[in-house]
């Protein structure tokens, strides 16, 4: 099995509320967690922090609009707890509740046919708290991209620099649009989460305010971007990195005219019938980290999954072109997907930043680092909306124990 997280406390060990984080009036030092100090992304305290996104930075808002909420009728099952599998390179099996101990999930919630079949908060997690996204976030932009395209507004043969001059002497400048949103760019950026991290990527993390900064450093995105170099041929290959999304988000503003927030929630978040705002962390500029950093509650993660396996349509209305979830359900070059490597993911692709597996239920996926997820399986009629604090942020150490789980629930309640 991939990952191990024997070295870490375990869920039950390493629970926020019973640990007492940011209890008290001031709480005592060494129940504090700081941005300054590093703690914020430090385990087991972000088992509190991802719950709290919005005490360490500034953010902007992702409005819901004035709709009312979209209600999902609630008919929760009794018989998923049990359901069984075998986690990925194992012989024993495991239970639907042990995976989520085991994958020190935040919250869960499982729609079938649109109604709540399973819904579970952990932690520091309640049902009417954000929690932040990570990399879920690309899917959402990668789907206001799509919009854009199916639209004629952005081509996807297009390069970059035709919409943003200012990358024109960038890695990013002659590669298309769709390679951008494929991440099929060849770019000198390796994404590391490690201590072990490359140069360009501790510049990128002090960029979008992830990292300290030393003195007068300003938190810029898109001046970082225009930093970044070409290294080989675009189209060539998948290479997962975060700064493609940022090229997508400047794409959305050149395009609209607009701040990509403002067209989330314009075109998604104001039409799903989220219960809540959300809300996207900006940098010293007021760019929105469109890559990792949309929080929003789990119900409302689970809508958006919802509108996605139904074709982009919900009650009778078209909130997304047809034709932009068919090009990201179609998925993108698997041989380019490949030769990333990502042996738990045999024969997936990547298209317009979602995940798409090809397998026969059709599977295609949001997935962000520490166990964040969509997971949504058309023929099994399921969206599973995840909220985690896993102790290891790359999903190799989730999947084993995450796909198989998701596949048993889905044919369980096909039965």
């Amino acid at each position: 099995m991939a990952g191990s997280t024997t070295e870490f406390a375990d869920a039950r060990a390493s629970d926020p509320v019973s640990l007492g984080w940011m209890v008290g009036s001031p709480p005592p030092v060494d129940k504090l967690v700081r941005y300054a100090d590093g703690t914020f992304y430090r385990f087991p305290q972000w088992r509190w922090s991802f719950s709290h996104w919005r005490h360490f930075w500034p953010t902007v808002g992702v409005s819901r609009g004035d709709r009312p909420v979209r209600q999902l009728s609630i008919e929760l099952r009794s018989d998923l707890d049990e359901v069984k599998f075998k986690p990925l390179g194992s012989s024993a099996s495991m239970s639907w509740a042990q995976s989520l101990a085991a994958n020190y999930s935040d919250g869960i919630l499982v729609l079938h046919r649109g109604r709540i079949v399973y819904e579970r908060y952990f932690g520091a997690l309640t049902h009417d708290r954000p929690h932040v996204a990570f990399s879920v976030t690309k899917s959402f932009f990668g789907t206001l991209a799509a919009i854009l395209v199916a639209e004629g507004a952005l081509d996807r043969t297009a390069i970059v620099a035709r919409y943003i001059p200012e990358l024109a002497n960038s890695g990013f400048g002659d590669a298309t649009v769709g390679q951008v949103l494929d991440m099929t760019t060849a770019i000198d950026f390796s994404e590391n989460y490690t201590q072990d991290a490359l140069p360009t990527m501790k510049a990128y993390s002090r960029a979008t305010g992830f990292a300290s900064r030393s003195g007068g450093e300003t938190k810029s995105i898109y001046a970082f971007l225009a930093t970044v170099a070409k290294l080989g041929a675009h189209g060539e290959a998948f290479t997962y990195r975060t700064p493609n999304t940022d090229v997508i988000g400047w794409l959305i503003a050149r395009a609209t005219g607009k701040s990509p927030a403002l067209v989330l929630s314009e075109r998604l978040w104001s039409r799903i019938g989220a219960e809540d705002d959300g809300f996207l962390v900006v940098d010293d500029d007021g760019t929105p980290q469109v890559g990792l950093s949309l929080n929003v509650r789990l119900r409302d993660l689970a809508r958006f999954g919802e509108l996605m396996r139904c074709g982009g349509r919900l009650d009778g209305e078209q909130m997304i072109p047809s034709a932009a979830v068919d090009d990201i359900r179609s998925g993108g070059d698997r041989g380019a997907f490949a030769k990333a490597g990502y042996v738990l993911l045999p024969g997936w692709s990547y298209k317009n930043q979602w995940w798409v597996s090809h397998d026969d239920h059709g599977v295609f996926m949001a997935r962000g680092i520490h166990g964040q997820a969509i997971y949504i399986d058309p023929a099994a009629e399921m969206v599973i909306a995840r909220f985690a604090s896993h102790p290891l942020a790359g999903n190799t150490n989730l999947d084993p124990t995450s796909l198989p789980a998701y596949r048993a629930i889905a044919d369980h309640l096909m039965r």
